[in-house]
């Protein structure tokens, strides 16, 4: 961040790994990146007791308004942005880091419009997509023909709706749990397809409905995520991306997603009532 920038002032939604790690940071180094902490809510206050200085610690999270935030970033649930999305917006900008909430059509269309109507930004965090911005731009050209994401990890990371990974045994190896679209995806595996959410966004002419998403589970990944990315564009163009993200046995996002999230945070500057990945 440019040091002739104002100063942001940052409010945390969640205090999960991913929360703990954006607290942590804008506490250590913030001040020196124009970053400073407004308010830290979690569904449960007692996790922030002795974590958290008190003076960050937000009981209510109705009242977030009164700690005048210039971006409140979001790492709990997609039903938190469903409730308090539209609100955020009509006094901050608004980091959505669970875009899986933004394959409800009617929510994506109400966010999109309170971001204009009150000229602030709705920032969709790359995470663990790989050439997020090349495949906006091929968007944005027209370009962009089909788009297909694959995510696979090992079982104890998934964490999904319904009855479609309620056992698996440690010998079994490769599963496919899901293929279709990431708007069918979303609300069957809302914490595990965020990069799927963020690659629809960017895909904006396919939108969810036309971007094709596939989960999948496999023993033998114990130390790391697969996202893989298939682009096509007009006249044979293609791309193919593999992208392996260190994570631990049972982590739903891996390591390399929380320095990614970090950096989203460093070009939060507002760009006027728009959608923006970054």
């Amino acid at each position: 961040m440019a040091d002739s920038s104002p100063d942001l002032r940052i409010g945390v939604v969640g205090f999960g790994f991913l929360g703990q790690y954006l607290v942590g940071r804008i506490l250590k180094d913030g001040p020196g990146l124009g970053l400073n902490l407004a308010f830290v809510w979690n569904r449960n206050s007692d996790k922030l007791k002795g974590l958290v200085p008190a003076e960050f610690v937000l009981s209510n999270l109705s009242s977030f308004a009164d700690r005048k935030s210039d971006v409140i970033v979001e790492v709990c649930h997609p039903q938190i942005v469903k409730e308090y999305g539209c609100s955020f917006l009509s006094h901050s900008h608004f980091m959505v880091g669970s875009p899986s909430a933004l394959s409800d059509s009617d929510l994506n269309q109400k966010l999109r419009r309170a971001a204009l109507q009150y000229g602030k930004t709705l920032y969709v965090p790359s995470g663990a997509l790989w050439g997020g911005q090349d495949i906006q731009r091929l968007n944005d050209s027209g370009a962009l023909k089909a788009l297909f994401i694959r995510m696979s990890k090992h079982p104890s990371c998934f964490r999904l709706t319904g009855d479609t990974l309620t056992t698996w045994m440690e010998e079994e190896g490769r599963r496919v749990l899901f293929r279709g679209s990431v708007a069918e995806l979303c609300p069957l595996a809302p914490n595990n397809v965020n990069t799927m959410a963020a690659a629809a966004v960017a895909a904006g002419t396919l939108g969810f409905e036309g971007v094709l998403g596939e989960i999948v589970s496999d023993t033998t990944l114990k130390d790391y995520h697969v996202v893989e990315v298939e682009v096509t564009g007009p006249d044979g163009f293609s791309v193919r991306t593999v992208r392996k993200n260190p994570a631990k046995l049972g982590a739903v996002t891996g390591s390399a997603t929380y320095d990614s999230f970090w950096n989203s945070l460093l070009i939060c500057k507002g760009h006027g009532g728009r959608v923006y990945l970054c």
